[in-house]
């Protein structure tokens, strides 16, 4: 059972709900509970209206869960810190295609296998075009030179069906690769997403150590890099290998041997074109793996440094109040520069490795053209050539010399790519690890289940640790039952914060259980309250949609938690985490709580923001419109006090707090006594 029932829709309230009085739990007759379930749409659970996805969203969106995580492999302990790093970065590529070759799997892209199959069958035609076009130049060469000009005109003819052709199949191309390039990306993305939000492990790798830091980054730059680059080289690769191997022939068949005295001895170079080329490419691609060998591990520094660049900006803009009321501009500032000089120097590195291969790559385009003509002439000049076949073998050279480069040219787009599948293949690590210690009992996972004897919420055993097994809660017995309101206390950093947390199923090291009653809903209210993107009523709904209550309904809520004087600004869209004060966030945060009407509520240092008259006014209002809700409160307040029937403490102790204290805040046998004096009785609540 997973506690976060905010997400789970609650049932409309059974019989055995009820209590023997035909009363419902929070006291309020039977009659008056079914017009607030009438009237409450979050526990009539009105199904949502599902929207039905438009076409464009349908070819664009495509993905769903990713396989399971393969087993972790832990380096072997004879192995140097050298040794290790070079072992983990081979597993990293080798995590991120277990999860990317899923695309075309099963459980994948219906269109991956046409697109792909598309996609190489359009790379050979081309090529066949290509071959077509070099025989053209043989031919058009031929007759220039002949000057016939019959021919000359016939082959001009015939020329621009050739391009069209050619281009066509090349537009055609570049379709279907970034069609696959996008689609990959949606299929890997969403996967990615939904294990990275799946059980809060979002908010885990927070807590864990791993190389995961800005997933944000990761899930959306480096994931692209890493989905586009493959497609493009796969793509390369086959046409360089097609063209290679095609007019390797062709230099072949025209160039022949080539006969050169030296010392009064006559050396004969069979198929001396292919060897110049082959000679030439080897010349190339030695000296740019030699000057690009440190290309991916800039590349990773640079887009790590990138990333922390924008986390840097990213939290500027978040806690754009708390520092414009500090006046810690001067601060920030410094501390972007020292961020920003990061980037520009691993730029600076980086920019060596691109003027180094720079140099080779531009001196070898400039020398192909050049070498075939230069190698040829010496049988142009005695008339066993063509002007035809030089001009043939020349270009025939170039593509050839093309294709050999390939990797000359592509390198840095490869070390790019490496570095981005590296880290997105990261956080799949960190994910895989979190999904393991799910199920593994080497460190120990708190269980959730449900309660079996009629309590709300019942704690057994529960111990709550780090992910190193380090202790901070131990050996917890509480038993809540329905209707209580308990007041968590204790020390700052006695772990009462993260015991909620367990409690709420975000915490998920330790032992022992945590147990709800079957059927419930729990919902939160942390210290800062989220607010989304979007408009005030979606901001009140949330994490449900705005359209799941009317807006007078909504209304209603923000008069009773004090925020009337918005409520004619529901509708409108601005940035209203910006806007809204730490108070207001929390008002609005206690009215979602009075729209959602769950079973059992947890605040997290919910009313540390209000004043106290404002807090109390807060409290009457959550007991009065719920009063069948259980409350677990974290508070230091004592006011508080007032407003719960039970209080445990916690106390930090070596190895772990422990709960030394659960007193009746109030006897059982006056609670509805004082229930009467501070809000009320009957269904009304007191008012006539």
């Amino acid at each position: 059972m997973k506690p976060r029932g905010a997400l789970k829709p609650r049932p409309d309230r059974a019989p055995e709900d009820k209590r023997p009085d035909g009363k419902l739990p929070g006291g309020k007759l039977q009659e008056d509970g079914a017009r607030r379930e009438k009237a409450r749409p979050a526990a009539k659970e009105k199904p949502r209206e599902e929207k039905a996805p438009t076409a464009e969203a349908e070819s664009e969106v495509v993905g769903e869960a990713a396989p399971p995580p393969p087993e972790a492999i832990e380096p072997g302990p004879k192995l140097t810190p050298e040794e290790t790093e070079r072992a983990r970065k081979k597993y990293l590529l080798r995590r991120f295609w277990i999860s990317g070759r899923g695309y075309w799997g099963l459980r994948g892209d219906r269109l991956a296998w046409p697109l792909t199959i598309g996609l190489l069958l359009l790379i050979c035609v081309n090529v066949g075009f290509q071959y077509g076009i070099n025989r053209w130049n043989r031919a058009i060469f031929d007759a220039i030179e002949q000057r016939d000009a019959h021919t000359v005109y016939w082959l001009s003819a015939i020329f621009l069906p050739l391009v069209a052709g050619s281009i066509s199949l090349v537009v055609t191309q570049v379709y279907l690769r970034m069609t696959m390039q996008r689609r990959w990306r949606s299929w890997l993305t969403t996967a990615v997403i939904q294990r990275w939000l799946a059980s809060g492990r979002y908010y885990q790798l927070n807590l864990v150590k791993g190389d995961h830091a800005n997933p944000e980054a990761r899930l959306t730059e480096d994931l692209r890099i890493a989905t586009e680059s493959p497609v493009d080289f796969v793509a390369g690769v086959l046409n360089a290998f097609l063209s290679a191997s095609t007019f390797i022939v062709v230099l072949w068949t025209i160039g022949g041997a080539l006969s050169l005295t030296l010392g009064g001895s006559t050396i004969t170079v069979p198929g001396f074109l292919v060897v110049t080329a082959v000679i030439y490419a080897a010349i190339t691609s030695t000296s740019m793996f030699a000057i690009g060998r440190r290309f991916v591990q800039l590349s990773e520094e640079k887009n790590q440094a990138e990333a922390e660049f924008r986390y840097v900006l990213t939290r500027v803009r978040e806690n754009g109040e708390s520092i414009a009321l500090l006046g810690g501009e001067e601060e920030e500032n410094a501390g972007i520069d020292r961020t920003f000089a990061g980037v520009l120097g691993r730029w600076a590195r980086l920019t060596g490795q691109h003027m180094r291969t720079a140099l080779v790559s531009q001196g070898s385009s400039l020398f192909a053209p050049v070498v075939p003509v230069l190698l040829c002439a010496p049988k142009f000049l005695d008339g066993s050539m063509s002007l035809g076949q030089v001009m043939q073998a020349a270009s025939a050279f170039a593509i050839v010399q093309g294709a050999f480069g390939w990797l000359v040219d592509n390198y840095p787009r490869l070390a790019d790519w490496n570095a981005s599948a590296h880290r997105i293949a990261s956080l799949m690590m960190s994910l895989d690890g979190l999904e393991r210690a799910e199920t593994s009992d080497t460190l120990g996972r708190i269980q959730h289940g449900e309660t079996d004897d009629g309590a709300m919420l019942s704690l057994d055993e529960l111990s709550v640790t780090l992910d190193d097994g380090t202790g901070v809660v131990k050996e917890t017995e509480v038993m809540i039952e329905p209707g209580e309101r308990v007041l968590v206390s204790g020390e700052s950093g006695s772990g009462k914060s993260t015991l909620v947390r367990a409690i709420a199923g975000l915490w998920p090291w330790g032992s022992g259980n945590v147990d709800f009653h079957p059927g419930k809903r729990l919902f939160m209210l942390p210290q800062r309250p989220y607010i989304p993107s979007g408009t005030l009523r979606r901001a009140a709904a949330y994490p449900a949609a705005a359209d799941n209550w009317k807006k007078a309904e909504i209304s209603a809520a923000l008069d009773k938690v004090g925020l009337g004087y918005l409520k004619d600004r529901l509708e409108e869209e601005a940035p209203w985490d910006q806007t809204l004060s730490g108070g207001e966030k929390q008002r609005l945060a206690f009215a979602r709580l009075l729209l959602h009407a769950p079973d059992i509520v947890v605040l997290d240092e919910a009313t540390s923001a209000l004043d106290e008259k404002s807090q109390d006014k807060m409290m009457k209002t959550v007991i009065h419109e719920l009063p069948w809700v259980t409350i677990i409160s974290v508070a230091h307040r004592a006011e508080l006090e007032a407003f719960h029937t039970r209080k445990i403490t916690l106390e930090r102790r070596e190895g772990g707090a422990k709960l030394v204290s659960d007193v009746e805040l109030v006897p059982r046998r006056k609670r509805g006594l004082l229930q009467r004096a501070l809000w009320g009785s009957g269904p009304n609540g007191g008012k006539g």
